[in-house]
């Protein structure tokens, strides 16, 4: 079941880094996570909202035991739609929640666990899903992972290349059985 809860429109805007390097322009996010990260996904949620982000809760809406492949699923499916511009995921590790945004095309998803995973998964991976581990980072550092993560520009020159290798490599298994 999918618990919406809508935050502020962003009040502030981040300069766009296509046109000027030196910050991407999110406007709104998707955030979800199933029981293990629930009082963490509600502390960023809180979080975003104070920072004037537009944020869509895709659940749970409680700590209610849920499967966190229909919640990964669900956040990683509205930014490969391009619904929202970007999605955070939260469970007990990050690790699953990473591995099911993943399978959907289009979406870059990273788990990252401090200030440089965060600043390398968006400048040389153009990540667009941010999955996090409630059990092994505390809400501080979370919240610090998430705001450096916003605010990395991705770094196209001779990242670019790379990522548009990964792209190809998605293509090939998009309709076939097996590697092309």
């Amino acid at each position: 079941m999918t618990h919406e809860l809508e935050v502020r429109r962003l009040v502030e805007h981040i300069v766009d880094c296509a046109l000027t390097g030196q910050g991407p322009s999110v406007h709104s996010l998707a955030i979800g996570s199933d029981h293990g990260g629930f009082d963490l996904k509600q502390s960023l949620v809180e979080h975003l909202g104070k920072r004037g982000l537009a944020v869509h809760d895709c659940g749970c809406p409680s700590p209610e035991a849920v499967d966190y492949p229909d919640i990964a699923h669900a956040v990683a499916s509205l930014v490969a739609k391009g619904t929202f511009e970007v999605g955070i995921i939260v469970d007990g590790a990050g690790i699953g929640s990473c591995m099911v945004a993943n399978k959907v095309p289009g979406v870059r998803a990273a788990l990252c666990y401090d200030l440089s995973s965060a600043r390398n998964s968006r400048e040389h991976n153009h990540a667009n899903v941010l999955t996090l581990g409630a059990g092994l980072i505390g809400p501080n550092l979370a919240r610090q992972i998430v705001d450096e993560w916003l605010a990395t520009p991705w770094g196209p020159g001779r990242h670019a290349r790379r990522v548009d290798m990964i792209s190809e490599i998605e293509q090939r298994y998009l309709h076939t059985k097996g590697p092309r």
